[in-house]
């Protein structure tokens, strides 16, 4: 793929259309474990794009992620810096390998629960809320690497990995066309780095907004594109439109929503059957 600037979760197509739903590992197994996005070489400091003071954002966010995420790891943030920076440093081009971050990655190694995996595109502030009531998902930001370097830029360029296993859930957008978007992350480096021999199913949840548009749908639309995809692939799958849970947490947002009162009578039976 080429090189080009991304955030650690994607291009464009991974943040925008935010006003369209917003309202709404195992161990390292393999040396390209990760999707890691790579600075360009010579000094860490804001050209090209580069998030200034991107050290001290890092290296505070990993010592955050060891002292009150998860204290169990016992990492060295400033060791993982440091091979970071070593191999970036080196290079003469931005053709950086993800052989060249091994080093780094056997510093942070992290092990990751099967079945757990949550995919987005076009989703974000409803995928947070989602994975919040539903604490059995877990997405990229949940783990170090991506705690740690989400939302910074850098020159880069994508590589694949086998990160996901069990059954995993994708969240996309049925309120704009093209849900599921090649050019997006999910679509051109997730969905290729999945692997259909760990892989049980994929789970696709397409949600819309409360008041539409109601453009696509898993039978309607980019939707019926991924499906093939995944068959071509060998993957199992399954697919719902609106799921309840996501439409509850989405009126919980904006109560005032006509279409919320199915949600509230859902909500009524559901403090009814607890309190019985």
């Amino acid at each position: 793929m080429k090189n080009s600037e991304h955030s650690v979760w994607g291009d464009s197509y991974w943040y925008y259309n935010a006003s369209h739903v917003d309202p709404l590992n195992r161990r390292l197994e393999k040396k390209t474990w990760f999707i890691m996005f790579l600075l360009c070489p010579g000094p860490l400091k804001a050209q090209l794009g580069t998030t200034p003071n991107i050290k001290h954002i890092v290296v505070g966010r990993c010592l955050n992620y060891i002292t009150l995420v998860n204290p169990s790891l016992r990492l060295d943030c400033e060791e993982i810096w440091r091979q970071f920076e070593e191999a970036v440093v080196r290079q003469s081009s931005c053709n950086v390998t993800v052989e060249d971050y091994n080093h780094m990655f056997y510093a942070m190694a992290q092990t990751w629960p099967c079945d757990k995996f949550l995919f987005w595109s076009k989703t974000r502030t409803l995928m947070h809320i989602y994975a919040a009531v539903v604490p059995h998902y877990w997405t990229l930001e949940d783990t170090l690497v991506g705690y740690m370097f989400n939302d910074l830029i850098w020159c880069g360029q994508e590589e694949d990995s086998e990160m996901a296993c069990g059954n995993i859930t994708v969240l996309l957008n049925g309120s704009i066309v093209n849900a599921f978007n090649r050019k997006s992350m999910f679509g051109s480096v997730e969905l290729d780095s999945l692997n259909a021999c760990r892989v049980d199913y994929v789970n696709i949840k397409v949600v819309t907004n409360l008041d539409g548009p109601f453009i696509e749908s898993c039978s309607e639309g980019s939707i019926v594109d991924l499906i093939q995809i995944l068959q071509s692939r060998g993957f199992r799958w399954t697919c719902t439109d609106n799921e309840e849970t996501l439409m509850i947490l989405q009126c919980i947002q904006n109560p005032k929503q006509a279409s919320c009162q199915t949600c509230a009578n859902s909500l009524s039976q559901i403090k009814s059957l607890t309190l019985t």
